[in-house]
């Protein structure tokens, strides 16, 4: 195997008091669409979702002004006017199921209904799916009180309302993957609505290659602690799939890729992503599928086999979610609107945005990626096929330490393989594709080669 040229685009070994100096290259057309996102259009959405009474997935489905019914319908009607500016890309639908009841936190038979917008990809031959999610339902104290009011406004109007906002902005480009914006029910009563698009998707081979799960991701400050922040957003993923068992667990462990699984891959591209296009925005990478107590609408897609994670506000308000509105011991309880951070909301949607958009206008990931372990050595060398789908401009080969949370330094090819001076056993590797304006494919870490 030859050796290849390569430039060294990012280095980013930190150590105390030392930072190396970053170029940051943005897509015109991403940077663009992140100025766009307003917050007056997350504000009049979250005001919009709360003056609906409750949206209780128990709720009415009748009243034109109230309940869960009301607000599918309003979230249908933003994407059908999104639609008219879309040339055609953008459909939209209710995806209803009837959903029995369980006795647990449904107590009679519901519609169960998620809102759904497609911006269909422009490349036949693509057929990648990238998914927004956030839950249109919402609750009181209790999770089957379906007439008193639950203004939801955070929890999780906020997740709502990113996904709306995205899909006006780029329900107005196109891209050569496919773009699902979706609102579910059903989250209060145990993630009904995500886990049966997951098991839809599943059952129909759909290939959906990342979801961007939002849940309570609009305010900026704790119960308790009293800490405001509104610089730094949380993205949960796990480590490992629980589909990772037999000889692909073995293999996990005797490579040390515990850490590298395709839920965690997700989570430091959006860290990268994110952080490049919006400013004063730190993605916070925590290593847990959730949080303690807690269950978020990405979990179904991750047992089912998907790259999912949730992104979620640095400092939860505990008097804000799930909680009747009332005055206690001084203290004002309820998800009101008033709590809201909605400069916070436009960054963390503007961080999911370019996050949709730089994975959409990517070429597809490089097939059959390969570490040569044939012969002791203080190279490594790795070679890859082209991806499926898309124009390539070339590679990055990234490299990491193996103790580091995220890729340290990226080396550019345009050849499919590449020979390094750094040895295959003191770090981890992986290779992106790279399209003609530079949006990156997600890494993919290299099988071993023989």
């Amino acid at each position: 195997m030859r050796k290849v040229s390569f430039l060294v685009l990012a280095a980013l070994f930190f150590s105390a008091g030392s930072y190396a100096q970053v170029k940051i290259d943005r897509d015109p057309e991403i940077d663009q669409m992140v100025k766009e996102i307003s917050r007056d259009s997350l504000q009049s959405y979250i005001y919009k979702m709360v003056s609906l009474g409750t949206r209780n997935t128990l709720s009415t489905q009748s009243d034109p002004a109230r309940g869960i019914g009301a607000a599918k319908e309003w979230v249908l009607s933003k994407f059908n006017d999104f639609a008219k500016q879309s040339g055609g890309r953008l459909t939209a639908i209710i995806d209803n199921e009837i959903y029995p009841a369980d006795k647990r936190r449904v107590g009679h038979d519901i519609v169960l209904g998620n809102v759904v917008a497609t911006l269909k990809g422009t490349d036949p031959n693509d057929n990648r799916i990238f998914l927004i999610s956030g839950h249109l339902d919402n609750m009181r104290s209790s999770p089957t009180d379906s007439t008193g009011d639950a203004p939801g406004a955070n929890d999780d109007g906020s997740g709502s309302a990113a996904v709306i906002e995205c899909a006006r902005v780029m329900s107005k480009h196109s891209f050569p993957a496919t773009i699902v914006f979706i609102t579910v029910s059903g989250e209060e009563q145990g993630l009904l609505g995500a886990e049966y698009n997951a098991k839809k998707s599943k059952a129909n081979n759909v290939n959906i290659e990342a979801v961007l799960n939002n849940d309570i991701m609009g305010s900026n400050n704790s119960s308790e602690t009293n800490i405001i922040d509104n610089t730094r957003i949380r993205v949960f993923s796990e480590g490992l799939s629980v589909l990772d068992t037999g000889r692909v667990e073995t293999n996990i462990r005797n490579l040390g890729l515990e850490n590298d699984g395709k839920a965690r891959q997700l989570a430091r591209y959006v860290k990268e992503i994110g952080e490049r296009y919006v400013e004063n925005l730190e993605v916070v990478m925590i290593y847990r599928n959730d949080r303690f107590l807690r269950g978020g609408d990405h979990t179904p897609y991750v047992l089912n086999g998907y790259a999912a994670v949730r992104i979620t506000e640095m400092n939860e308000n505990y008097y804000h979610q799930h909680q009747d509105v009332r005055k206690e011991n001084g203290l004002q309880y309820g998800d009101l609107p008033e709590f809201m951070d909605f400069e916070y909301l436009r960054k963390n949607t503007a961080m999911n945005l370019s996050n949709l958009a730089n994975l959409s206008k990517a070429p597809s990931m490089p097939q059959d990626v390969r570490v040569e372990v044939r012969r002791l050595s203080n190279y490594t060398s790795l070679s890859w096929q082209a991806p499926k789908t898309g124009k390539v401009k070339g590679y990055y080969v990234m490299m990491r330490e193996t103790t580091s949370a995220f890729w340290q330094k990226k080396f550019f090819t345009k050849e499919l393989t590449m020979q390094l001076p750094y040895s295959k056993d003191n770090y981890f590797f992986a290779v992106q594709a790279i399209g003609e304006a530079g949006n990156e494919s997600l890494p993919v870490v290299p099988a071993v080669g023989r």
